[in-house]
């Protein structure tokens, strides 16, 4: 484990907390030193969760939100007030137990300013608004009439329409037999911009992959990044077409090898900063990838890293990783 032994000590009212850290920085390419400090520090901001993941940051409030899956619950974060439950349940609202992870897990804020969540328990993609009274919109919740597995992670585009994965891994036990399905794959979907009626159109995009997981943009919304989290760990690359349809994939960048070297834990959430750069959780902990694939380096956490998203003034790169959340201060700004 590289975690240190430390424990977060208050200091005078209005000084900054001192947290404990973690991991350690493994540059591989000269350029890694330009986006982190070679002494940059991983802190632990808050901790002992079951699993925490989907962390995405306000804006308009400055606060940091994030979900812990098998716990049905959104937390919220700032430095000034430390840590309250945001919304619980966050991800399933029917009654007895569905699922060990039967929460929200990917978080984001679309254009409107709406939390926008995938829900694994109740199988849909929902919009919340933030900055006045109103429970949740459903978004999508089925494809063709069938329900989804379990909405994992989603991103929102300028246009109004938004990306998702649909995996199985928020599915009751038994998630990978048909009697819990509905749909014949784990796909990759798009939520079209509102039609002249108000209504959303609900398209598969990607049917090939064995788990699709995270999903991020390039800062120019011409490429969608798609994870893939089984033992094939890969970044999936395609081209958004001008239609919102998906050119063929590739494979953006190949986490095999880091598997091969002895490091655990597949590819999951990610990030893109304003330079195109992939930050995205993989074998060891986080990688951080060039536009044009390269490997710059790595945080190695020393536990399973599940998500990341920027947050303060873009620059701060806040990390879920097992019964942790995290952040880095960075060189770069995120998109």
């Amino acid at each position: 484990m590289l975690i240190t032994l430390a424990t977060a000590m208050p200091l005078a009212a209005g000084a900054q907390s001192v947290y404990p850290t973690i991991g350690k920085l493994v540059t591989v390419d000269a350029k890694f030193s330009e986006l982190l400090a070679p002494d940059a520090k991983v802190e632990v901001i808050a901790s002992g969760f079951v699993w925490s993941e989907g962390p995405v940051w306000v804006k308009e409030g400055g606060y940091l939100l994030f979900s812990d899956v098998p716990e049905n619950t959104i937390y919220r974060w700032t430095e000034k007030e430390g840590l309250s439950v945001f919304l619980k349940p966050s991800g399933y609202t029917g009654l007895g137990h569905y699922s060990d992870e039967r929460g929200s897990n990917g978080l984001t804020i679309d254009p409107q300013g709406r939390l926008i969540a995938c829900e694994h328990g109740d199988r849909r993609v929902s919009a919340m608004p933030l900055n006045r009274m109103g429970g949740k919109q459903t978004l999508a919740d089925n494809y063709q009439g069938k329900r989804f597995n379990s909405p994992n992670d989603v991103v929102a585009l300028s246009d109004g329409s938004y990306f998702f994965t649909d995996p199985p891994y928020g599915l009751p036990e038994g998630q990978f037999d048909q009697k819990n399905r509905e749909v014949d794959v784990y796909g990759v979907y798009r939520i079209s911009p509102p039609q002249a009626d108000g209504s959303r159109k609900v398209t598969l995009v990607v049917s090939d992959l064995q788990r699709p997981n995270g999903v991020a943009l390039s800062p120019d919304e011409k490429t969608l990044y798609v994870a893939q989290s089984n033992e094939d760990a890969f970044l999936m690359a395609y081209d958004i077409r001008s239609d919102g349809t998906l050119g063929k994939g590739r494979i953006f960048f190949d986490g095999r090898p880091l598997l091969k070297q002895g490091l655990t834990g597949g590819f999951d959430g990610l990030k893109t900063d304003r330079s195109g750069n992939v930050w995205s959780t993989g074998p060891g902990g986080l990688v951080v990838v060039s536009p044009q694939g390269k490997l710059l380096g790595r945080i190695e956490m020393g536990v399973a890293t599940a998500n990341c998203a920027w947050g303060d003034d873009g620059t701060t790169l806040y990390i879920t990783a097992d019964m942790y959340v995290c952040r880095v201060r960075t060189r770069v700004k995120g998109f």
